[in-house]
């Protein structure tokens, strides 16, 4: 796993690609969740669009992310899930996360 972050006005966007397995990549994106929070920057979209496919240690990542943002007053949501979309289905997370069909429709959310 692999993520960049950039910020979109006051919208932190975590791009994320590859497998998503856990690992030091894991911890360095909780890490980069807390560092946002502080700096006040709540309002958070993860764009899954380049995940090829995660375990249960990936969904343990997104679930802590939505626990820690919700915990700070934030607001984190998902866009471009169709890669991942069968697996939040089969676990019932879908029901959890918020998710948008693309990252313009994440963006325009927080409006």
């Amino acid at each position: 796993m692999k993520f960049d972050d950039s910020l979109q006005g006051d919208i932190v966007i975590l791009d994320v690609s590859g497998k998503i397995m856990g690992g030091e990549e894991t911890t360095m994106f909780h890490g980069k969740i807390h560092e946002y929070m502080q700096l006040n920057k709540k309002s958070i979209i993860v764009d899954m669009a380049k995940v090829d496919w995660m375990n249960s240690v990936g969904l343990g990542m997104l679930i802590s992310a939505l626990t820690t943002v919700k915990n700070g007053g934030g607001r984190l949501v998902l866009a471009n899930i169709t890669k991942i979309e069968s697996i939040l289905t089969i676990t019932r997370l879908i029901t959890v996360f918020e998710h948008y069909d693309s990252r313009d429709e994440a963006i325009k959310s927080f409006a």
